[in-house]
């Protein structure tokens, strides 16, 4: 059933509200910015058909985009999956609050109904909308290697060996991966990137009869938030972009900038943690004992694979999942203990613990979230191709930072061998635009503070909210100073005077074990 049609005069303000232009950043830059050619009709006068999704949570629909809007008349459409969640209270709302997804290759459309339920003030306040961005979920995906294929990348072998035959085994897994993207998706490789997708958003905004949006955006979503008021500053009115990925350098500086980040969060954050509540885990009581019983565990898995529930798990599954537990220590620290008690001791536990562990476990990433994943950080511009650089570069890496360095080489060997990519440089400046809101932890793993910092001085008019803790990720995550900060902004503009902090959020009790 059809719940909200577009009246005609919608459509026509959207048709003469957009804008589809990308702004010259400078001189070197003025011709990969030059005007988009004309959106043709077909696309701007569209309706989006509405209808409930999520158990009636929200609205989804259909929204029609060109592949390249550089040359909008050619090749085929590309769906991309909206929804929205409409403002409780209509007399109260104030415009359109749009949301996306990090990754590059998570879901986005279930993330307005997350956000209005904890928070009722801009629920009402907005119309709070998302999309799966081109390639992911429940849009016109980008497909390569299937999930067996995928998980081979983590389960051949230890990451940390840098024998010349498993050095060898990673850039022919790599190489055999980027054939599979251009067979399976040759055509749309080059069409999966963060510029291509703002487009996308601009082309929302205007199907959604809006002049401006407010947006939120966390993660690599700060990346699409930021290239979108760049490339459209007239159609932004209040920015926030929490856990910021710098991207004032590409994305190759800042994923060879991530090791350090969750080597500090794991050894500044986690051990001590860990070593404080041993009575609770029994792994040592200092953080040097903690990082041993971690590293006898990881050996324990290099030299005899544990089969859990039919998951064969390595030491790169151990590493994997500890980097994903250190994203959030309320929950993640004592779920990282806990698992490390169940690997020592599995015939200790009870079924239903090694189920849910080797749920954690594994896959260590989904098929479709590989493919989004190195489409968008290979594609949105250039990476050193040469492999004795990332052989030498990884070598340091895995020896400094071996949490996350032992994977560099695997993922730099990916975008060594990717297709030459074509998309535009964005240069963010902040020349022009309102004052956006930044959010960033002093230890968060993923999106590193210098980074933030980097992003913070380039970006004119920012302001920063420094968060003494190591999250990822700060509205909405329990900080009540935090929140305090992203809702006044949203709803009434107000930003500190100057750049702030916020004390965080404390480390989390201990938890039961496994068992």
């Amino acid at each position: 059933m059809q719940l909200f049609q577009k009246p005609a005069r919608w459509a026509a303000a959207a048709a003469c509200a957009l804008l589809a232009t990308a702004l010259p950043t400078a001189a070197a830059n003025a011709a990969a910015h030059a005007a988009t050619p004309p959106v043709p009709d077909r696309y701007r006068l569209q309706h989006l058909d509405w209808q409930p999704c999520f158990s009636g949570t929200l609205e989804c629909a259909t929204m029609a985009v060109p592949r390249d809007w550089y040359h909008p008349g050619a090749g085929p459409s590309l769906g991309i999956k909206v929804s929205r969640h409409r403002a409780a209270d209509p007399a109260e709302r104030r415009g359109v609050l749009m949301m996306a997804a990090g990754g590059p290759g998570s879901s986005g459309l279930k993330r307005p109904a997350t956000l209005t339920g904890l928070s009722p003030k801009l629920a009402a306040a907005y119309d709070v909308v998302s999309f799966d961005q081109r390639g992911v979920g429940a849009s016109t995906n980008v497909v390569c290697s299937d999930q067996a294929t995928v998980d081979t990348f983590f389960s051949s072998g230890d990451l940390r060996d840098r024998s010349p035959r498993a050095i060898g085994a990673v850039f022919v897994r790599a190489r055999a991966f980027v054939a599979d993207c251009e067979r399976q998706s040759g055509g749309l490789l080059p069409y999966i990137t963060s510029d291509q997708a703002v487009h996308d958003m601009d082309l929302y905004r205007a199907l959604l009869g809006v002049d401006r949006i407010s947006y939120y955006g966390p993660s690599y979503a700060t990346v699409l938030g930021a290239y979108y008021a760049t490339e459209f500053p007239r159609r932004v009115e209040r920015v926030v972009l929490d856990s910021t990925v710098d991207f004032t350098q590409g994305w190759q500086a800042y994923m060879t900038g991530q090791p350090a980040s969750f080597q500090r969060r794991y050894e500044r954050d986690f051990l001590p943690w860990l070593a404080k509540n041993d009575a609770a885990y029994h792994q040592g009581r200092t953080p040097a004992e903690a990082e041993a019983s971690y590293e006898r565990l990881r050996a324990a898995l290099r030299d005899h694979p544990l089969d859990l529930e039919g998951v064969r798990v390595t030491p790169n599954h151990l590493d994997a999942t500890a980097t994903n537990y250190l994203y959030s220590a309320r929950g993640g620290f004592p779920a990282l203990a806990s698992l490390m008690g169940l690997l020592e001791h599995p015939d200790s536990a009870s079924a239903q613990a090694k189920k849910d562990a080797a749920g954690e476990l594994a896959p260590v990433m989904s098929a479709g979230y590989f493919a989004d994943f190195f489409a968008v950080t290979c594609g949105d511009g250039p990476w050193k191709r040469d492999g004795r650089y990332w052989v030498d570069r990884s070598a340091e890496a895995t020896r400094v930072n071996p949490l996350v360095g032992a994977r560099e080489l695997t993922f730099a060997a990916i975008c060594a061998n990717w297709p030459r990519p074509k998309a535009p440089h964005i240069e963010v400046t902040g020349k022009g635009l309102p004052p956006v809101l930044m959010l960033n932890a002093t230890h968060d793993p993923a999106t590193y503070y210098e980074g933030a910092l980097r992003v913070h001085r380039s970006f004119a008019g920012s302001r920063l909210v420094t968060v003494d803790d190591g999250d990822h990720g700060q509205f909405q995550h329990g900080d009540a100073c935090a929140d305090g900060y992203v809702e006044d902004y949203l709803l009434t503009g107000s930003l500190p005077a100057k750049d702030t902090t916020c004390a965080g959020v404390p480390l989390p009790e201990p938890t039961a074990a496994l068992g």
